[in-house]
């Protein structure tokens, strides 16, 4: 495989989906991780390389930090090298409840997947970036973390989700300063109501918000819209930035009176 490499967690299906789309568009090759469901996964495998793209299927758990040292040691036997980190993969609460009845079971499972494993994922995949860095003169490595408006917006009915993607957030900018010396951008990707499974089940609840003008642009967000954001970053379109937040949400976080 050549050209370079993008490691995507979550890649299966949704968003994550969208991003590797998008990235085997432009001639990425993409390592697909996915957790259990290795039918999404080779279909979005497939995908990638209609698009373009070259990838492989990598199944780990990125909330079980166990898993971490096996799943950057394929890609790097595969590959050799990761030129890009996509933190996409994420969970919403099993059970939507008010911040009062919020059980401790919930709030670890979020936390794990939404934000425990990219923090330590991250961790492991910076030192790979950082001695690719030293050992060569090429473009710096990304690192992208895919959040959410909830990093922002309260919903008392999933707070744990709420709490990690803000969490999620700091962990951007912390990323952007430690590894700022090596040349090393990390962004945030903030999307707001995009069409996946995860908002499937509350569907209607959004079609009325849309109708009633929450966002400037009038309709659901879609994956690709996301893994637009994430193919431009990665084309190194923005080298005076980092630590910055780019929202895709159809203006639905625009300050209106």
């Amino acid at each position: 495989m050549t050209g370079k490499v993008a490691l995507v967690t979550g890649a299966g299906r949704g968003i994550g989906r969208g991003i590797a789309g998008a990235l085997a568009g432009r001639g990425w090759t993409i390592a697909v991780n996915y957790r259990s469901d290795r039918g999404s996964a080779e279909a979005c495998l497939e995908s990638v390389k209609k698009a373009g793209g070259d990838g492989f299927l990598v199944q780990a758990d990125v909330a079980d930090t166990g898993n971490h040292e096996r799943l950057v040691g394929e890609v790097m036997e595969r590959t050799g090298r990761i030129d890009l980190l996509v933190n996409n993969a994420g969970m919403a609460p099993r059970q939507r409840r008010d911040i009062l009845q919020l059980t401790p079971e919930s709030f670890d499972e979020v936390m794990n997947v939404n934000l425990r494993g990219p923090v330590f994922l991250t961790r492991l995949v910076a030192g790979v970036m950082i001695e690719q860095v030293k050992n060569n003169n090429e473009e710096a490595p990304l690192i992208i973390n895919i959040t959410s408006i909830s990093a922002v917006y309260a919903s008392v009915n999933r707070a744990e989700y709420c709490m990690s993607k803000a969490a999620l957030s700091m962990m951007t900018k912390l990323w952007a300063v430690r590894l700022a010396e090596y040349g090393i951008r990390v962004y945030e990707i903030r999307p707001g109501i995009i069409a996946t499974d995860m908002t499937a089940g509350v569907s209607e609840k959004y079609d009325k918000l849309l109708e009633g003008g929450i966002a400037l642009t009038p309709r659901w967000g879609k994956p690709e819209d996301v893994g637009k954001a994430v193919a431009a970053l990665s084309e190194n379109s923005f080298p005076y930035s980092t630590g910055a937040v780019f929202t895709v949400d159809g203006g639905l976080s625009v300050a209106r009176l």
